[in-house]
C-alpha cells in the first residue's frame, strides 16, 4: 500500500506527460504552418518563373 501511496504522489510523470503534449502541439502547429505556406511559396516562384521565361525571349 505505501508504493501504491508514493505512486499516486509522483508528479514526475505527470510532468513529462504535460511536456509531450505541449511538444506534440507545437509540431502540428509547425506542420499545420508549413502546409497554408506551401501554396504561397509555390505561387512565388511560379511567378518568378514565368517572369523568368518572359524576359528571356
Amino acid at each position: 500500500m505505501p508504493m501504491f501511496q508514493r505512486f499516486l504522489s509522483d508528479r514526475q510523470g505527470a510532468t513529462a506527460i504535460e511536456y509531450g503534449l505541449i511538444g506534440s502541439i507545437i509540431a502540428v502547429a509547425i506542420i499545420g504552418g508549413f502546409g497554408a505556406m506551401s501554396k504561397e511559396l509555390t505561387n512565388v516562384f511560379n511567378t518568378v518563373t514565368n517572369a523568368l521565361v518572359t524576359h528571356g525571349q
